[in-house]
């Protein structure tokens, strides 16, 4: 029996040894191609919850970004016009001098009344030229403010996947944070308006102080009056001035700016609000926002030019012009209207479809790299 098996193992040891390599490489490779479809499949399934998990945060982002403008629309810029609006009412209040004019009429001496009519006439273009320049800077400020949150929360989100590749929850900005940013607007009312009023006043009152209430205005004579006043009292208001009427700056903010010109924008002394704010004062004070003001506020004069030579009257206006003591009544108008809340106001609805207006913050949301 031995004999018989050293016998067949001589004459078929070769085959054995053949057929045992190719089952033993049958079996490897076949080890081989189920690691490796089993690595395909993981992989595959690693793919797939990267790109859901990215539709979730894309999703996420979405939803907190329109969050944000629902309530830069809906709460902040109409809180922050209501209260300009009470604030210049209150400190221009034009109706002392027109029910002093009507009801002692009789009684003042022609000085008197020209002082007052005097007084009227740079009241009124004071309180429109102002109005149009709070409105069109609130409604520009809180943009900046929405696109800025925006990008904090790319950066925020951006942040938590480099230290996680599958993050359940994004680090959000804190709300309270966000909320404290949001109320920035209410400090030019509350806190801002001295300054600007009494500057507005000085430019109304050097540009119309030859034009006496015979003085015919026509559309071009208006809109270059407008123009000046503005130019005056922009002069005054250099993008310094702009940023104190948002919010006082202190050495935080100071140190923040320097940092952030210098591509290191966080610190570890810093809040979110204040690193909002810095970033804020920094958007301010770019000759790009300085070009989006000139050209949102120069559209703005534009409409109001034409509502006030397009008096709800309808009656057609003379070629020479309207006196200005007939025209003083229509600027206070439009004051009003101005001064509406955004829901019905289109002078904030035309700011907002001004295509370099929408240019500016296009860049400003997308450009991540200043921060």
């Amino acid at each position: 029996m031995m004999n018989s098996l050293r016998s067949f193992w001589r004459r078929h040891k070769k085959k054995i040894f053949v057929t045992l390599g190719v089952v033993g490489s049958g079996y490897a490779v076949y080890k081989l191609y189920d690691a490796h479809k089993r690595r395909l499949y993981e992989l595959e399934t690693l793919l797939a919850r990267k790109r859901e998990n990215d539709e979730r945060i894309k999703a996420q982002m979405q939803e907190h970004f329109e969050g944000i403008q629902r309530i830069a629309d809906s709460t902040t810029l109409p809180h922050a016009v209501l209260i300009l609006s009470s604030r210049l009412n209150e400190e221009l209040d034009l109706a002392v001098l027109t029910e002093r004019l009507k009801q002692e009429k009789d009684t003042l001496t022609r000085p008197e009344k020209l002082e007052l009519w005097d007084r009227l006439k740079v009241l009124s273009f004071t309180k429109m030229v102002l109005s149009l320049w709070s409105v069109t800077m609130l409604s520009l400020f809180v943009r900046v403010q929405v696109n800025i949150l925006g990008r904090q929360l790319y950066i925020d989100i951006a942040s938590s996947r480099e230290s996680s590749p599958f993050i359940e929850e994004a680090n959000f900005l804190d709300e309270d944070d966000e909320q404290k940013f949001l109320t920035r607007p209410d400090f030019l009312a509350r806190h801002g308006f001295p300054t600007l009023i009494a500057d507005m006043e000085a430019a109304a009152t050097e540009i119309l102080k030859n034009k006496q209430l015979n003085y015919s205005f026509d559309y071009s004579t208006l809109h270059e009056t407008v123009m000046q006043i503005l130019d005056t009292f922009m002069s005054m208001e250099k993008p310094q001035r702009w940023m104190d009427c948002f919010t006082l700056e202190d050495a935080q903010f100071s140190s923040l700016i320097a940092s952030s010109s210098s591509n290191n924008f966080i610190q570890s002394n810093a809040t979110k609000f204040d690193q909002l704010m810095a970033e804020a004062r920094t958007v301010l004070s770019s000759d790009e926002f300085f070009n989006t003001v000139n050209v949102s506020l120069k559209t703005m004069a534009n409409a109001v030019m034409a509502d006030v030579f397009n008096h709800p009257s309808g009656a057609a206006e003379p070629s020479t012009g309207i006196p200005l003591v007939k025209l003083v009544p229509r600027v206070a108008q439009v004051s009003k209207q101005l001064l509406d809340q955004p829901s019905e106001n289109r002078f904030i609805k035309l700011i907002r479809n001004i295509q370099d207006v929408e240019l500016f913050f296009t860049i400003l949301y997308t450009n991540t790299s200043t921060v």
